[in-house]
């Protein structure tokens, strides 16, 4: 009876000995190693990674991805991939570990910053024009020399065709009271408005500036910002992320997100395509970022320190918002949220 209760015994131990790693957390078994323990990277950096095994568990193969892109692997399991063609942010390394016959997947998350240095920017005022000191700029871009404009708050929120040089309001078309009116684009004869937190934006016809549609938000849960390369559109939504809107269906395709060489940008708000590059106003900041619209990498900052103060102080005076563009080499036109100017800036690399 002894000898029978040790032998069940026995081929239990075995049995469960044999199950404990299979059901075993994966993580508590192996772990990706990056070399140098780095947690971010540049976007110009080769890393390499490799496996280890925490308890000894033989490794019999290893493959891995990067954000479902396939990663190389050589004969001692080290993988290594290519951040130069990536976007920016946070990425996660994946490997799929068989070891004794069972198959375990564990991932690890990695940063990629930009490779390049912001350039910061001066500036200097070229010209000053009037500009309707009632208007929350939320948007702002030129047909030729006319200028359209997005206003917010909710029960105040219109779109405005403007001449830009005497500050005239030419028709001033207003929102229902339930939406807060965002940024703006235009491509070719349709002008696309975002709203603020009610997920949806309109659709105009640039001509009579009649209304035609609407659209909504799919993962990007709000409109701040909006521009245009001629064919896609790109939404800010208060967060680090740029979404690629395709300008037929309106349906989100992709994103970047908005980084320098140390860290992530939130926050961004008001948007221009100028000259191949998305320029975005930072909520809250005195300044403009210029985004590769590639990988989200940023290029240079316009520092506009003091423009605030050039226009007439009032209790309703707020931030900096709204930047449109001629094509103008270094030239932009910006404005803020009740401000009674528009400027016309050049930028230059500081000294």
């Amino acid at each position: 009876m002894k000898y029978t209760t040790y032998f069940a015994t026995l081929l239990i131990v075995i049995f469960c000995s044999s199950c404990d790693t299979k059901n075993q957390d994966p993580n508590s078994l192996f772990s990706i190693e990056i070399q140098g323990n780095k947690k971010a990277v540049s976007n110009a950096d080769t890393v390499t990674f490799t496996i280890k095994s925490k308890k000894g568990n033989a490794i019999d193969a290893v493959t891995y991805s990067v954000n479902g892109e396939k990663a190389l692997a050589n004969e001692a399991f080290q993988g290594s991939f290519d951040f130069s063609n990536t976007t920016l942010g946070d990425k996660v390394i994946s490997a799929e570990i068989e070891s004794g016959g069972n198959k375990y997947r564990i991932s690890k998350s990695i940063t990629v910053l930009s490779s390049v240095k912001p350039i910061v920017y001066d500036y200097k005022i070229l010209e000053t024009y009037p500009h309707a000191i009632d208007a929350y700029t939320q948007g702002l871009e030129f047909v030729g020399d006319v200028l359209y404009e997005s206003t917010g708050q909710y029960r105040a929120s219109s779109l405005r065709k403007t001449d830009y040089k005497t500050g005239r309001v030419e028709k001033n078309i207003s929102l229902d009271g339930q939406y807060f009116a965002e940024g703006l684009t235009i491509v070719k004869n349709k002008l696309f408005q975002l709203t603020w937190r009610e997920n949806m934006g309109f659709i105009y016809d640039l001509e009579t500036l009649e209304k035609t549609g609407t659209f909504a938000y799919n993962k990007s849960k709000q409109g701040w910002g909006l521009c245009n390369d001629g064919t896609s559109l790109y939404k800010s939504d208060g967060t680090s992320k740029i979404w690629k809107l395709n300008s037929e269906t309106l349906a989100e395709e992709s994103y970047i997100e908005m980084y320098t060489n140390t860290s992530k940008i939130d926050n961004v708000n008001e948007l221009e395509w100028v000259n191949g590059a998305i320029y975005a106003n930072i909520y809250l900041k005195p300044a403009i970022a210029i985004i590769n619209p590639s990988n989200g990498a940023v290029k240079g900052v316009i520092n506009l320190k003091g423009l605030k103060k050039k226009v007439t102080q009032h209790n309703k005076l707020d931030v900096l918002n709204g930047i449109a563009s001629k094509g103008e080499p270094n030239i932009i036109y910006v404005t803020g949220k009740n401000w009674d100017k528009l400027f016309k800036i050049e930028f230059f690399e500081k000294k």
